[in-house]
């Protein structure tokens, strides 16, 4: 294979680096961080872990290839991890190959951490017979889907040219491949040999506890280990001596677990914690009255998905008369004090071009303002499609009670039936059934959080190329597909950005689904402290926390 271009990136954000080094004090002695950010963690297997509380225990546990930290500002930002260094190389079939020099570091056991703890990982987040939830983040290496059907992982390409080198080879050009994947709690590396041993003794108990059960036994790579759990009340880690690099504080870390947002608020106020998430609905109700406030923007878009494979929403009419017949604003009243009215299907806060936020940028693609016109659009085009809304018969709704999803999906069946005449039962599911109707496509309309596997705009929009997995709308456009490869190949990042923007209104044109709410959140950390930082997936990052000097 010809190579074309070859750029280096040794030491990314070396100076970033130094600058948070010079800003950070020497670890405390004996100083001890207790946060709340929600319940008990549901798994420390990073393939699985979507909630926050388990996320957010396993990048403390762990160290990805790129890590996340907070700079003076309290902004995140994304700097080397096990990276010591990063080398980009463009190929002549316009793939990218990423070679990761690894720094030297050691597991908690005393072992070498290397490029094939990597590749396991990788390979074990790919495979099929995994179920990982996020096993699509690694859909833009090359090989991903050519493993998946031959349910065989060396087809991914992904390699350990020695031990210190990780090698990964891309479809495309993906501006959000480091900063997203390679800091994701479900691509942390993991010990083949460590991960099998935990199976075998659970097998051997007799019992049907998970490998990483028990949190105290697991070897790990980050900057703390498991030191004290205490099941249903809190979890304690210590600062590892393994770690190999230097870390400012704390040397002991503590999660406590609430299981409502009132439990932890109670926790925080009585001082228990130093930081907590989520807030309880009193407190943000509290924070909205002062109009210099907003809430964070969460990373997702809840909206209704059609089932474009099937009647009736085969028919774009009456997709489009769906879309039309919907009140966001109402919607969004009921969803809670952070919710607003959606705008397109990218949420607020992912970024667009220049630094700019991409919906601001794009502006507004659904009409929020002029309902009973949008009401009279839609029986005007339901009749000219030759239907009745009653000749639809009777429709349901799939949906997963979670807050106010419940009062959400009411009102929005009883806009249905008024401004339709269409009968649509609400039907509350677990997370589990409606995505098993979802992808085996028997389904006729379902509310879905639609979050991005990362914080860019791509990240959105892939899910719904013709022969994505996650295509569950059963979406086929070839001039869509033909951006979305365009977007995948794009060196020029402002002409990137307009494609980008081009897919969200060919998507939303197409009446694939019908946006609703984006939703905000916040958290607290003492005014003392500073080093805390949220990643915009929503998980958050402590190791860096010290005291504030005078």
């Amino acid at each position: 294979m010809r190579k074309q271009k070859r750029l280096t990136v040794t030491a990314l954000l070396a100076a970033l680096c130094v600058l948070l080094a010079a800003g950070c004090g020497q670890q405390e002695s004996g100083m001890e961080l207790s946060v709340c950010v929600g319940g008990s963690y549901s798994t420390l297997d990073p393939i699985y872990a979507e909630d926050i509380p388990s996320q957010t225990v396993l990048v403390h546990l762990y160290e990805n290839l790129m890590r996340v930290v907070a700079d003076q500002a309290g902004n995140s930002n994304v700097v080397n991890g096990m990276a010591k260094s990063v080398e980009t190389e463009k190929n002549a079939d316009g793939t990218v190959t990423c070679r990761f020099q690894l720094r030297s570091a050691k597991w908690s056991d005393g072992e070498k951490v290397t490029a094939e703890d990597f590749v396991y990982a990788w390979q074990r987040l790919a495979d099929p017979d995994s179920h990982s939830p996020y096993a699509a983040l690694l859909s833009v290496v090359c090989g991903y889907q050519e493993a998946r059907l031959a349910k065989d992982m060396s087809l991914l390409q992904v390699s350990a040219p020695s031990d210190t080198m990780f090698e990964v080879t891309l479809t495309g050009n993906y501006d959000w491949f480091l900063r997203e994947v390679c800091t994701s709690p479900a691509t942390l590396p993991l010990r083949q040999d460590v991960v099998q041993r935990l199976k075998e003794a659970g097998s051997a108990d007799g019992e049907a506890a998970s490998w990483w059960q028990d949190p105290t036994a697991l070897v790990t790579n980050g900057p703390y280990v498991a030191e004290e759990l205490a099941e249903g009340s809190y979890l304690r880690l210590a600062a590892s001596e393994s770690y190999g690099t230097s870390q400012s504080s704390p040397a002991d870390l503590v999660f406590q677990f609430a299981s409502t947002a009132e439990e932890g608020q109670a926790l925080y106020d009585e001082k228990l914690v130093d930081a907590v998430w989520p807030l309880s609905e009193e407190r943000l109700t509290e924070l909205s009255a002062d109009e210099e406030w907003s809430p964070i923007p969460q990373l997702g878009t809840y909206a209704v998905v059609y089932n474009g494979a099937v009647d009736p929403f085969a028919d774009r009419a009456i997709r489009q008369a769906f879309s039309l017949a919907v009140d966001r604003n109402a919607l969004a009243e009921l969803a809670g004090v952070t919710a607003q009215a959606a705008e397109g299907l990218i949420p607020p806060g992912v970024p667009g071009n220049g630094g700019e936020d991409f919906r601001t940028s794009g502006g507004a693609l659904l009409d929020n303002e002029n309902y009973a016109e949008r009401c009279q659009e839609a029986r005007r085009v339901l009749s000219e499609a030759g239907y009745s809304g009653a000749g639809l018969g009777e429709l349901e709704y799939l949906y997963v009670e979670d807050g106010n999803t419940g009062a959400v999906a009411q009102a929005l069946c009883r806009q249905w039936k008024e401004v339709l005449d269409v009968q649509v039962v609400p039907r509350a599911v677990t997370n589990q059934e409606l995505w098993t109707a979802l992808r085996s496509g028997e389904y006729a309309l379902a509310g879905v959080s639609l979050e991005g596997a990362g914080n860019d705009a791509e990240c959105f929009l892939m899910d719904w190329i013709s022969d994505s997995y996650d295509n569950v709308a059963g979406y086929e456009s070839s001039a869509y597909d033909t951006l979305m490869s365009i977007i995948a190949r794009a060196s020029d990042g402002t002409a990137r950005m307009g494609c980008l923007h081009d897919a969200e209104a060919l998507l939303l044109e197409d009446y694939v689904l019908t946006p609703l709410y984006t939703n905000g959140t916040a958290w607290e950390l003492r005014e003392n402290l500073t080093g805390a930082c949220r990643d915009a997936r929503g998980w958050f990052s402590f190791s860096g926390v010290t005291r504030k000097t005078a």
